[in-house]
């Protein structure tokens, strides 16, 4: 049995139901991501005939990524398997994630006066990971690519996407703004990767002026579901693909759950300052909890999960008279109460509980290894046959 290897535009234009691939950001949790990618691709591969070629590219017709989770999207899009991109990501950590020089230690730990980390490094990795002249519109990414960024001189979202029927893909005579495929996709990585206090925004020349570029993850699209959902389906996106859930499946994967905002504690009557660090990062979890309850809201799902003790996990809800998709996202709480019972049974009893506390942070290289096999074990235990349908199966022959 085999399948017939599909170009970006058969991808996107052809006719038949559709696969999305969504991946959040989260820095260097990006190795759990790419743990529950592994076991992906190991099951679908099996499910379409074996082929050691079968890549995720080959499956999903648009894979839709958000800071870190932008860079592996743009990976597996130019046909990577998920071992080579992991085996980057191992490199990547301890090159990238060094301190930034010219400030006292105290100084460049907060990311008060200036990023934490330089970006030269990064911008080398990333030219590494897909080519210094790779651009967008290039034949080399198989299959659907959407990077979400945000431009912060316009305070703007900007999905940026390989789909040729794009308005702003091209450029015609007397358009004055630069032509989406003609950006280097280590620069739209590099735009959707400058975490505040981490990496100093991203300049990208937009025509007559130049914009500057922060973090997707900084936007309500963190978890780029409802992104991918609205580019393919809006009509001014041009991609136009029809809705229901024997037309459409989600496949959203997370960089670990934890238990509220890390990084800044909530101190009851605390300074100001204090009290609105811990209201900024409440806001981008809020966010990650509204695109899970709106995909739920408008999705069947076979494994939704509980958003609060009020609305439940919503499997008794529907958005309108028909589901809009098929949805599934696998994710992990990655809390000493999360990981409990893994721990209990002496699967992680070389895990201890220092780490554990540590593995919400996005910079962390030596948390790498960890994050990877606790994405397999959870894509390992997680995917299921009826997490994709039959129905989105390619067509193969023997």
């Amino acid at each position: 049995m085999s399948y017939r290897r599909r170009t970006r535009d058969e991808h996107l234009f052809e006719e038949g139901p559709k696969r999305i691939l969504c991946l959040d950001g989260g820095g260097l949790r990006g190795a759990f991501t790419l743990g529950v990618l592994r076991e992906l691709e190991d099951f679908l591969r099996k499910r379409h005939g074996g082929d050691p070629d079968f890549r995720l590219a080959d499956y999903f017709d648009l894979v839709a990524g958000t800071s870190t989770g932008a860079i592996i999207a743009a990976t597996l899009a130019s046909g990577m398997s998920v071992e080579e991109v992991y085996a980057y990501y191992r490199d990547m950590g301890p090159e990238v994630f060094r301190k930034a020089t010219g400030l006292g230690s105290a100084a460049r730990a907060k990311g008060v006066f200036r990023p934490r980390y330089e970006q030269k490094a990064l911008e080398k990795w990333l030219r590494s990971a897909v080519g210094a002249d790779t651009r967008l519109g290039d034949e080399a990414i198989r299959t659907g690519l959407l990077i979400v960024t945000k431009r912060v001189d316009t305070h703007s979202v900007w999905p940026i996407g390989n789909n040729p029927r794009g308005r702003y893909f091209a450029a015609e005579e007397g358009d004055e703004h630069v032509p989406n495929r003609e950006y280097p996709i280590w620069k739209l990585l590099r735009a959707s990767t400058a975490a505040p206090t981490y990496f100093e925004p991203e300049p990208l020349e937009i025509g007559d002026r130049q914009g500057e570029f922060l973090d997707g993850g900084v936007s309500p699209f963190n978890d780029p579901s409802v992104q991918a959902l609205m580019y393919t389906t809006l009509k001014g996106y041009r991609v136009g693909w029809p809705v229901g859930d024997d037309n459409l499946l989600l496949v959203s994967v997370g960089t670990g759950s934890f238990d509220g905002p890390r990084g800044v504690p909530y101190v009851p009557r605390a300074d100001g300052f204090n009290t609105a660090m811990v209201g900024l990062f409440s806001l981008l979890s809020d966010t990650q909890v509204l695109a899970r309850t709106l995909m739920q809201w408008m999705s069947r799902s076979p494994m939704p999960s509980q958003i609060d003790s009020e609305i439940g996990d919503l499997s008794d809800d529907l958005l309108g008279d028909r589901a809009l998709l098929s949805y599934v996202r696998y994710d992990m709480n990655l809390t000493r109460a999360g990981l409990a019972p893994l721990r209990a049974e002496g699967v992680l009893e070389h895990v201890t509980d220092a780490q554990v506390d540590t593995l919400h942070e996005m910079d962390n290289p030596g948390n790498s290894e960890l994050l990877w096999t606790l994405g397999r074990m959870r894509g390992r235990t997680a995917i299921q046959d009826d997490h994709l349908p039959a129905r989105f199966d390619l067509d193969t022959h023997t």
